[in-house]
């Protein structure tokens, strides 16, 4: 009974946070549009501290992958007969208010030092488990006649995780010379161009932190799977 009154409990607060997040992006996709609309364009309102449609361009565009994105676990849970424990759904939703609404709507990537550091460390662990729910869902597969040893599900996890964060920079580049947006932080908040190795910090930073976080949750999660504890996902029966 205790046991059924926590999962409601979790489900509860899961239901809640995702609603609160999924206002706050379609309000801020509003505020987005209308800034679109009334922003100026010229690099010298920049130089003053204000914000220019590039700006709120970008704003956008994360605002609706983040709307997008929000639908993944729901997505994994029907399609694979996945059951995601509550509160790592919350940890997927919250990480995404950071990163989205406190990162690019409320400027918490220039206001608040090492923000987008610490994202996509905490990043490189949640991918770390994606990774890690992928090969247990294979081993748990009776039609796959496959068992993939503790060591390999770890280093499956590091190097998906991996992949995934070289994927993520290969977008913000792309968009960035599409859209000639900022997402890979290569000029100052004023648009100023950094230059040399300094335009390409934000980058290698990004790539290694991301690396700092799956390798440390690869290591978790081999030691968890060793005591056979089922902590991260569980299949559904």
């Amino acid at each position: 009974m205790r046991e059924r009154d926590k999962t409601i409990r979790g489900e509860k607060a899961r239901r809640i946070t995702s609603y609160i997040v999924f206002v706050t992006l379609v309000f801020s996709v509003a505020y987005s549009i209308f800034h679109i609309v009334t922003a100026p364009s010229e690099t010298a309102a920049a130089a003053q501290g204000v914000k220019l449609k590039s700006d709120y361009t970008l704003m956008l565009i994360q605002c609706l992958l983040g709307l997008a994105v929000m639908m993944l676990p729901s997505v994994i849970e029907r399609r694979w007969k996945i059951t995601i424990p509550s509160y790592m759904h919350i940890c997927y939703v919250v990480f995404l208010y950071a990163g989205i609404y406190l990162g690019e709507v409320r400027n918490f990537y220039y206001t608040v030092p090492h923000w987008d550091t610490i994202l996509h460390t905490f990043s490189g662990a949640m991918l770390g488990a994606v990774g890690y729910s992928i090969v247990e869902t294979l081993n748990s597969q009776e039609k796959i006649k496959v068992n993939m040893s503790t060591g390999f599900v770890a280093l499956f996890a590091f190097c998906f995780a991996l992949a995934m964060g070289v994927l993520w920079e290969i977008y913000e580049f792309s968009v960035d010379q599409i859209l000639s947006l900022n997402m890979q932080k290569y000029a100052t908040e004023n648009g100023l161009p950094k230059i040399g190795s300094e335009a390409l910090l934000d980058t290698m930073k990004d790539l290694i932190v991301d690396s700092v976080g799956a390798f440390a949750f690869t290591i978790f999660m081999y030691v968890e799977k060793k005591s056979e504890k089922k902590i991260f996902l569980r299949r559904k029966k």
